[in-house]
């Protein structure tokens, strides 16, 4: 009767850790896109924002996943850095960190906008969550000294942190008008949707690094 005892025992053990696996991946793999006005979706419509395009493409191809948008409209290293902890929840399993464009356009020291990032992204390490770093480049009006030192900024930091490292976040729409608004800084719809196509192979290979991912 023990024998039975003990069978019937390991068989609801067994149904429980299925069951929990199971409950597991019915939970979408969650990422935040934490950033600027890149981030946003400055000047841009309902659902045409880099998250919001980001999440329909994932989803266009299969994968159970939410993009929220934690992007601020003029925000630079320092104010994302203060508003990290409050801004990606608990439970996120991927940040695509985006700051430093604003630092840049400010004339910010690059050694002040490598600091902030690399605060950012050793509290991230330390939460456990994994990071796709989404690089900037500098203006070449800016002079030849602070373009390479800005430059190095993001391939460094990515090094030392061993994160996926997508290297120019704007790839593909920088100097092309009809991808900008009027602005000539900010991408249109067309632009996102160029944005996303070409960040999207790095993130899945960044996601399916990450336990739990596809």
């Amino acid at each position: 009767m023990s024998f039975k005892r003990s069978i019937a025992a390991g068989f609801i053990v067994f149904l429980a850790i299925c069951g929990a696996i199971s409950s597991a991946r019915a939970e979408p793999f969650k990422i935040v896109g934490f950033g600027d006005s890149l981030m946003a979706g400055f000047g841009l419509g309902p659902d045409e924002g880099f998250t919001d395009k980001l999440q329909a493409a994932l989803r266009a191809k299969g994968h159970d996943v939410t993009v929220a948008n934690a992007g601020v409209s003029g925000d630079t290293s320092s104010g994302g850095l203060a508003r990290l902890d409050w801004s990606v929840p608990d439970g996120t399993q991927l940040v695509i960190l985006e700051l430093g464009a604003n630092d840049m356009l400010r004339g910010v020291p690059p050694d002040i906008t490598q600091k902030n990032l690399d605060e950012m992204l050793g509290k991230l390490r330390e939460r456990k969550i994994a990071v796709l770093l989404a690089g900037m480049r500098a203006a070449p009006n800016l002079g030849a000294d602070y373009q390479n030192a800005f430059d190095a900024i993001f391939p460094q930091l990515a090094g030392k942190y061993d994160v996926s490292l997508y290297p120019f976040f704007l790839d593909g729409v920088a100097g092309q008008p009809g991808l900008q608004l009027e602005d000539g800084m900010h991408p249109n719809a067309r632009g996102v949707d160029r944005m996303v196509e070409r960040i999207l192979p790095t993130l899945e290979k960044a996601v399916a690094a990450v336990p739990g991912g596809w």
